[in-house]
This record gives C-alpha cells, structure tokens and sequence, in this order.
C-alpha cells in the first residue's frame, strides 16, 4: 500500500501567491492540494469541511490574519502549519524557535524543498494537540498573552469553597485589564501552557492552568467535554453522532467540537436536564 498523501490547504489573499504555491506542490507526488482560500474566515470552514493535514497560511491577510486563524482552531483539527511571511525578523525567530516552518516572500525554491522535507518528517510523527500547543507558543511570543487576575477574583468573592463564580473574568494586558462576561464565553480549549477562550468571535490566549480556570467557572454551567476542551452548555445546540462511534458538540455559533467518549454521558446528562437561570 502506498502512503497516505498530504492533504493541503493554501491560504492567502494575494491569488498570485495562491497560484504559485499550488503550481509548486503540483510537481511534489505526495502531497494533494485540496483547494485555495482567500482569507481567514473561508480558511475556518475550508478546515472543518475538508480537515487537511497541511495549511500554507500567510500571516498578514486582512480582516482575519494568520495569527487569528490559528486561535480559531478546533483543537482536533490542528493541521501541520507552514506560514508564509513578510514578517519582521523578531517574527521568524519565534517561529523558527518552535520548529514551525515558514515560507519568508518572495518564496525561494531551496527554502519551499526543505520546507516540504521537513513537513514529511512532521507528518509522519505528529500529534494534533501537541502541534495546538507549538502553534500557541508562536502566537503567544508575537502577540502576546494574558493572565487572569486572580486576586481580583479572589476580592470579589469567588472561590472554589463559597460555590461563588464570577460574572465577568478579568483578563490582564500588559498595563491592561479586560473583563470578559462569563455569559458571553462560548468554550474554552487547551494546549500545553496555553488555553485559548472563545467569546463573542473573540479569542482570549491565557497563560493559565485548566484547573485554575475550572475553579473560577460554574460547572453546571461549563462542562468539559474532552481532557482539552470546555463548553458553556447553553451554547450547545446538538450533538452529532459519527459513523466512527464518535460524537460531536455543535455550538450556536456554528462551531463543531469533538466529545470524547468518557465525558459523554456527564454531558448527556447535563443537557437532558432543565437548565437552571444564570
């Protein structure tokens, strides 16, 4: 049997980038070009449709960057990642320090080869959350992260033993605190030091344990449901079944999100039951 060829997205707004990198990946055997998005957004649903190993993503698109693509990403749909840049040299560094491959423009033939080899040898050993977690480290060290305030909350009354949660998550910036209303966090998922919140087509990086944030949250409210990933349960709209035996959460926001099979039946049960007022 012959291996498995890699599926492949090519992300960029310019059509002539576009076009050039799929003339080039034409003429490499092994990896298949699934098809060209021209922003972000398109990128998103490209991924949950066709789930490619492979995204050549430029950073630098407007309306969505690359960056904004990748904290968007389902945790179980992390494809292997190679950007393609103008970006500063502070930039490449950080990438380059996280052993993700990046295309600087114009695009040099030598430079594409090895990034093709290098892609081999990581698709050939990879781990989707571990890849999430590289990925977030790179956005981390170009753009930042926060922390949550977790004195503030501990001021406002909210601790594990008084089963008292907080409205609203004070999330520090710098010199900036920004408060996120819990109602309005839709889920929440993990990679390594990393966990990135999602709320009203926002996306929070914080530099925070999964067992600090749990205890700030109201599990009746907020549920896991895989050993990465949490869900505000008024969120959910359905559950679907795969023909794998898996499930998946769909959220009112349209995103899908894989339930693992032991928190099925924790998150079953929730949602059969009433839904008690926030």
């Amino acid at each position: 049997m012959s291996p498995r060829r890699i599926r492949t997205l090519v992300v960029d707004d310019e059509a002539l980038s576009r076009r050039g990198l799929t003339l080039r990946l034409a003429s490499a055997p092994d990896f298949d070009v699934l098809g060209e998005s021209a922003n972000g957004r398109d990128a998103l649903a490209a991924i949950v449709q066709w789930q490619p190993d492979l995204l050549f993503l430029d950073i630098q698109m407007p309306g969505m960057t690359g960056f904004e693509v990748v904290k968007q990403l389902p945790g179980h749909l992390t494809p292997l990642i190679v950007f393609v840049t103008a970006f500063s040299q502070h930039a490449l560094q950080a990438i380059d320090a996280q052993a993700i491959d990046y295309l600087l423009k114009p695009i040099d033939e030598a430079h594409f080869e090895a990034s093709l080899q290098r892609v081999r040898q990581r698709f050939a050993q990879r781990q989707a959350l571990h890849e999430r977690g590289r990925l977030l480290a790179v956005v981390a060290e170009v753009d930042g992260c926060g922390e949550l305030d977790l004195e503030e909350l501990l001021r406002r009354g909210a601790s594990v033993v008084q089963r008292r949660y907080p409205d609203a998550l004070p999330i520090k910036q710098g010199r900036e605190t920004i408060r996120v209303a819990v109602a309005e966090l839709e889920w929440v998922d993990a990679a390594g030091d990393y966990m990135c919140l999602h709320a009203q087509g926002q996306t929070y990086i914080l530099r925070v344990t999964m067992k600090e944030l749990e205890s700030v949250l109201d599990p009746g409210i907020f549920q896991r449901i895989h050993r990465s990933t949490i869900v505000n349960l008024h969120r959910v709209r359905s559950l679907r079944a795969h023909t794998n035996g898996e499930f998946f959460v769909m959220l009112d926001g349209g995103q899908e999100l894989k339930l693992s099979r032991s928190f099925r039946d924790q998150v079953v049960r929730f949602l059969q039951a009433p839904l008690r007022k926030s």
